[in-house]
């Protein structure tokens, strides 16, 4: 094979793999090919390996943007909960769901409990885990489903609205039951909930029990149809009253006060080794000490007197006491 043809293949076949978008393939294929030349792999391995890194890098792209699409407010997985400070909370159960079969057997999934106990944290983690499996997914709030339902109702789209809503693999309806619902919006989210029923699974969170469903839905025998949809073969979790926000608060609140105090006392530790008292100071040395009583009794200083040519003299204290005696 020719210089020139060598070096014209990488390029034709750059040029084929943009043609075909397979940009991945494109971007590796020369680096893949050395290394099957040192590992001395068939033709074939060579060809499997590098339509893997497409079909992965692929499938990335896929997972990535059906979890754009879903319009998460926070993207929050079940590996980030702590599951260990909810013991409540059935970990394992939450786990095999997270491996899909609610989704083919179209069942829901509510969770119960009051606010800051993990639902939407568990509700999320459990719609991202059906994104990775490349799921179409959507997650909204009761309050805001139901806006787009009563808009649509008022432009005459209900029907294509509900339809857009009953094509999802699985729907996240959060909060429901923080805001009591008039007759009208509750009617339009019951066409959603009907419409999913065996056909597709829903996941619910609410602070309320089902018991006080009638808040939320003043229509008694509504209110009945819609629990009797969505508890059908569905997963009830119950996340409890303990607020995991608020105790995580004082969890910070109780470590930053710590930390404050130990910083405090780091200071004036500091301030009690790097500078030198007042006595010592004195002296010029830090070290040393200074006393101002010898023996219990107050120090006294000698006194001196001038001798002739004027200059000082000390005098002891023996001879001050015989001088005394003496006048």
């Amino acid at each position: 094979m020719s210089a020139a043809t060598s070096q014209l293949q990488p390029a034709t076949i750059a040029a084929y793999a943009q043609q075909l978008r397979l940009l991945t393939l494109g971007d590796q294929f020369a680096a893949l090919a050395e290394q099957a030349v040192q590992e001395k792999r068939s033709h074939l391995s060579y060809l499997e390996a590098l339509l893997g890194l497409e079909v992965e890098e692929r499938q990335r792209q896929r997972v990535t943007r059906r979890i754009v699409e879903a319009h998460f407010p926070k993207v929050k997985t079940l590996e980030e909960f702590h599951f260990e400070k909810a013991p409540q909370i059935p970990a394992a159960l939450i786990r095999n769901l997270a491996e899909g079969g609610y989704l083919e057997g179209s069942e829901p999934v509510i969770f119960l409990g009051e606010a800051g106990t993990g639902k939407t944290h568990l509700a999320t983690g459990l719609a991202v885990a059906a994104c990775r499996q490349q799921k179409r997914v959507r997650f909204t709030t009761a309050a805001k489903l139901v806006n787009e339902l009563l808009e649509a109702k008022h432009n005459d789209e209900l029907n294509r609205m509900v339809q857009r809503w009953l094509r999802y693999e699985l729907i996240v309806i959060d909060e429901l039951g923080y805001v009591a619902m008039p007759e009208a919006a509750a009617e339009c989210l019951f066409q959603v909930i009907a419409g999913r029923a065996e056909a597709a699974a829903v996941i619910v969170t609410s602070n309320l029990p089902f018991s006080e469903w009638t808040t939320m839905f003043p229509n008694a025998r509504l209110c009945k149809a819609m629990l009797d949809r969505l508890t059908d073969q569905a997963h009830i979790i119950e996340t409890g009253s303990d607020s995991y926000r608020f105790r995580r608060t004082l969890e910070k609140k109780k470590t930053g006060g710590q930390e404050r105090r130990d910083a405090a006392k780091e200071n004036e530790t500091g301030d009690a080794t790097g500078r030198p008292d007042r006595q010592s100071s004195f002296l010029g040395h830090p070290g040393a000490k200074f006393s101002t009583k010898i023996g219990g009794r107050q120090q006294k200083r000698p006194k001196t007197e001038k001798t002739k040519n004027g200059m000082p003299r000390h005098v002891s204290s023996e001879r001050r006491d015989r001088g005394t005696l003496e006048s």
